[in-house]
């Protein structure tokens, strides 16, 4: 079993490799379907076809489908994490992403993968063998009783650091994805240098909100109205602006930072 009470189920066939909306890359994969990390600020809240608290999807027949969607295509370095965790807790059982793994390395393909799990230390052979694959994780609290708050199914940050750790040993490329930064919460330049050592290129987004209705910022509220209550209408005004004084301000001070300790870091605001 997975050790976790989410229940398990076949899709109906829909396509496995999907347009990617990021720059560097054409193809995505996600090897599920949900996210049992449910973390309260995710964007994939607001579109999500299912309830990921209680069930989470998966192909079937995916290394079938591959083969098939595959065929017409140059061998490529493919994202994985956009949507859902590859790592995410049922993987242990499943092992839709080590399938898709082995079955891409095998064809010539290399992996740009994010995740929030130590788990992708598995799977490190698989990466030393895909030339031109890197491998990220995500965080974004220095606090672990305050990330608890926001993502409390998720592993701890000690655990993903230690991962980044183990697979930049390994001699294989690693990103850190400091996302989303909450206001007031994260404290960014702390992050930077507890992970610079273990990531060669460290890419930092500000948290985002779309509309108040989404169910992302009425998670995000709730935590804030009940622990953080004089923070709320000031993370409303910032998280629905990205011209914010803020982040400019943020930018600043991290623009300072990258020019004097020479960290490789990616700004998106």
């Amino acid at each position: 079993m997975n050790g976790s009470t989410i229940k398990v189920r076949e899709c109906s066939r829909q396509q496995v490799i999907q347009p990617c909306s990021l720059e560097l890359f054409n193809y995505q994969i996600d090897p599920y379907i949900g996210c049992e990390h449910h973390c309260h600020y995710c964007y994939t809240l607001n579109q999500a076809d299912t309830d990921s608290t209680g069930e989470i999807f998966i192909h079937k027949d995916i290394i079938v489908q591959l083969n098939d969607e595959i065929s017409t295509l140059e061998p490529q370095t493919i994202y994985m994490g956009m949507n859902t965790d590859p790592y995410q807790p049922c993987e242990k059982e499943y092992q839709q992403t080590r399938k898709v793994l082995e079955f891409l390395a095998q064809r010539g393909f290399s992996v740009c993968v994010l995740t929030k799990s130590e788990l992708i230390v598995r799977d490190i052979d698989l990466f030393a063998r895909m030339k031109g694959s890197s491998v990220g994780i995500s965080i974004a609290f220095q606090d672990e009783q305050v990330r608890r708050l926001f993502e409390a199914k998720a592993p701890p940050n000690e655990k993903r650091i230690e991962a980044l750790k183990m697979v930049r040993q390994a001699g294989i490329e690693t990103y850190m994805l400091i996302c989303p930064v909450m206001p007031f919460i994260t404290d960014v330049e702390s992050l930077i240098e507890k992970v610079a050592p273990y990531a060669d290129t460290i890419w930092i987004y500000p948290l985002s909100m779309e509309k108040e209705k989404d169910r992302n910022w009425q998670n995000v509220k709730g935590i804030l109205d009940r622990h953080f209550p004089d923070m709320t209408d000031r993370y409303r005004q910032i998280a629905f602006s990205t011209s914010h004084p803020y982040w400019t301000k943020l930018r600043r001070e991290l623009d300072k930072l990258q020019q004097e300790k020479g960290f490789n870091l990616k700004i998106e605001f």
